[in-house]
């Protein structure tokens, strides 16, 4: 993993390009460079070594000519079928990297050769022939690339904190994002939270020419390797997927650990890993200090599955008091807002886990896949009976008996499928205003179902699950995979129809292949929240209960204008709302110290 640098202006000193360079060392601490490529054009990296570990193999990789430079962020998942077809054409390698093979396909390819790459990645190709300029991101939205263009000026790099550093990005707090962020935890997808700063969407590739200006836009699809709808029916099938990403997404030149939660996700990975194998590898997990007592028991299951393979899991025990004092540190280390408490919790992990690894796997992209979450469920009781549901809910919502969860459920309902899906997947109905734009992004060429999947993979996963995945890894210098997002497990769940989901239960196939394994116990524990007890300790710990807070009303007296007047008690009194709005407490004390931060 690296951090990607481009700098185009030539109104600024190369001062500009080496502040951005200092300021992402966290992303590759291993070697930093810059190179000059014209006058007025620099191309940066920061190297986080994983394959091929020699001086050899550091960014940015360019040519004896000097006519063709690259910087990237990112592992290739097909690099070796790249690299035979390379070789067949001549192409002599000095490195083991997949990071030269990506170089001398783009420089034999072009930005069409760009289709047939698979992998994460954030990718900044600089062809002198042609002065052209290529930015790409992955289709599946794993790595980001943000980037600012104003006239004849054109920064890019892998975190907008190194383009503030620069000196030439203007910094305009966008404050249009808090009604997306109370909503969904994160800002819109394409947008930062200032107003001039942009991110590459999920497999776009933006073509600049050497003066700055946008010259072409394309969008890369995901190359599915499976034909035929009918062809995810097989569960075999799936087996022999996963274990091939297994063994592609758990080999590295360094150390490899994982986040293991206990679930049926990374417990089936670390599992499989093993089977095949033999090696055991170093595990993660959290164990929450709750002020009751009542511990997490997520620990007792990834102990119990490392040790019946010769391996030992580290418990992370994460109480309000580690929490507040290391509170500070996440913050100045998070590089965009997600409100999301698995953001922290992630952090916690990897700064623990560095001490060992330089690579960490996790379980994301299951549940998003193969419609693991509650929402998924409620989406499909929806879907049997919507006119039904659409009748009653008016009276029912209002029943102070019923409890949260059927409450959202109930209230979420809208006349169109689409709309109510939108509303099951954020924290509470969406106002109509970001209902509608929310719409224009939503998926409509499957069914209702399959659409439902794809819109959390695009909007969910991307914004949220994979930022806090990648910010939380590479703030401690670790690089963050995820099996589960494997191009082909992409193409078999793309090719599962919507009635093959509506009849079969959550993650099926994953929990079938646990019981199948022997891991019964694990396939059939109830599904829990990966996040901090965030009610407990607001209840029982006085120093926690008083910094959000103070933090809520400090946000509402600033920002609470941007809000809409039915949540002002809460921003007011966010002592007497944390029963019920407890999630949405956090994001806004989140997104409230962020803010003071990043503000200066």
């Amino acid at each position: 993993m690296c951090g990607v640098h481009l700098l185009v202006d030539s109104s600024v000193s190369d001062d500009a390009i080496t502040n951005m360079v200092e300021n992402c060392t966290h992303r590759g601490p291993d070697h930093s460079e810059v190179i000059q490529i014209k006058k007025g054009i620099f191309l940066a990296s920061n190297r986080l070594k994983i394959s091929d570990l020699r001086d050899e193999a550091n960014q940015p990789i360019f040519n004896e000519e000097r006519t063709a430079f690259l910087s990237w962020n990112g592992f290739l998942y097909n690099y070796q079928d790249l690299k035979n077809q390379l070789l067949e054409e001549g192409v002599v390698f000095k490195t083991r990297s997949d990071g030269e093979v990506l170089f001398h396909w783009l420089k034999q390819k072009g930005i069409e050769g760009i289709s047939s790459i698979e992998g994460m990645f954030a990718v900044v190709f600089v062809d002198v022939q042609n002065s052209k300029i290529i930015l790409a991101r992955d289709p599946v939205g794993m790595k980001s690339l943000y980037f600012y263009q104003q006239k004849n000026k054109l920064l890019c790099s892998s975190e907008v904190n190194c383009l503030l550093k620069s000196g030439a990005v203007k910094k305009e707090f966008d404050a249009e994002q808090i009604v997306p962020f109370w909503y969904l935890r994160t800002s819109l997808p394409s947008a930062s939270f200032y107003k001039e700063i942009k991110e590459l969407l999920p497999g776009q590739v933006l073509q600049f020419g050497f003066d700055g200006q946008r010259k072409s836009t394309l969008k890369l699809p995901i190359q599915k390797r499976l034909a035929g709808k009918e062809v995810a029916t097989d569960q075999s099938l799936f087996e022999q997927q996963l274990t091939e990403a297994v063994l592609t997404h758990f080999t590295a030149e360094v150390p490899v650990g994982m986040i293991l939660s206990g679930g049926a996700d990374s417990s089936l990975l670390y599992h499989i890993w093993y089977k095949e194998t033999g090696v055991p590898l170093p595990s993660y997990t959290v164990g929450f200090e709750r002020a009751k007592g009542k511990n997490s028991i997520d620990a007792k299951y990834a102990a119990n599955l490392t040790k019946t393979m010769g391996g030992g899991n580290h418990e992370i025990n994460i109480g309000p008091d580690y929490f507040l004092a290391t509170w500070e540190e996440y913050i100045s280390q998070l590089d965009q807002p997600v409100g999301d408490s698995a953001g922290y919790l992630t952090w916690a992990i990897a700064k623990e886990a560095k001490k060992e690894v330089k690579v960490l796997v996790s379980g994301v992209g299951a549940d998003e896949l193969f419609a693991g979450y509650n929402r998924h469920k409620a989406f499909k009781a929806y879907l049997k009976h919507p006119q039904l549901w659409q009748n009653i809910s008016g009276f029912l919502k209002h029943f102070p008996q019923l409890s949260r969860s059927r409450q959202k459920f109930l209230k979420g309902i809208h006349p169109e499928p689409s709309r109510t899906f939108i509303n099951f997947a954020a924290l509470y109905p969406v106002p109509e205003e970001l209902g509608i734009r929310l719409k224009e992004r939503y998926p409509t060429s499957e069914g209702d179902f399959k659409n439902a999947l794809a819109y959390d993979q695009s909007l969910y996963l991307v914004q949220d699950l994979l930022k806090i995945h990648d910010n939380a890894c590479m703030a401690n210098g670790i690089e963050g995979r995820a099996p589960f997002l494997d191009w082909s497990l992409i193409g078999l769940s793309d090719s599962m129809s919507n009635e093959f989901f509506m009849r079969t239960t959550a993650k099926s196939w994953i929990k079938d292949t646990l019981v199948k394994e022997g891991l019964e116990s694990i396939a059939k524990r109830e599904k829990r929240g990966f996040g901090l007890p965030i009610l407990d300790w607001f209840n029982n710990h006085p120093e926690f209960r008083n910094k959000l807070s103070s933090s809520v009303i400090a946000f509402g007296e600033k920002y609470g204008n941007f809000v809409s007047n039915e949540w002002q008690p809460l921003l007011k009194h966010p002592e007497k709302h944390i029963q019920y709005h407890y999630l949405l407490l956090f994001n806004v004390f989140l997104l409230s110290e962020w803010i003071n931060l990043n503000s200066q």
